[in-house]
């Protein structure tokens, strides 16, 4: 957890990227592959595919492969060259969403002694 003196917003935990050479070479891989797909999605929109049954499952195929890929290098991007930062934030009690007070938080009590709770209830024109 973070120290008794974090405040919002400090860098609780900085791990600088990997950078391995091997997720570089897959993301250009893929890149590569992303670009061949988007190149015969759009030939087969240009040359009508998508007007028959089988044409446009198939060009809806190609384009499930083509956000499945970028997804993937877009995840491999994210793992391997962004910095892993922990950011220290302040958690919210739930009485100060209701801007409430912290000598309020319990609320108030309707009777100070609980028999006279019971005397309110069974009688409801009891007075004290």
């Amino acid at each position: 957890m973070a120290s008794e003196g974090s405040s919002y917003g400090d860098i609780h935990r900085y791990e600088p990227p990997r950078e391995s050479t091997a997720a570089a070479l897959a993301i250009v891989l893929l890149t590569v592959v992303e670009v061949v797909f988007v190149g015969l999605f759009t030939y087969g929109l240009i040359s009508g595919w998508g007007l028959t049954e089988v044409g446009n499952m198939y060009l809806g195929g190609i384009l499930a492969v083509i956000f499945v890929d970028l997804a993937f290098i877009m995840l491999l991007y994210r793992k391997e060259f962004l910095p892993d930062v922990m950011i220290v934030k302040k958690r919210r009690r739930k009485w100060e969403d209701l801007y409430i007070r912290e000598d309020q938080v319990d609320g108030t009590s309707l009777v100070d002694d609980p028999w006279d709770g019971v005397k309110r209830a069974l009688y409801p024109y009891y007075k004290k």
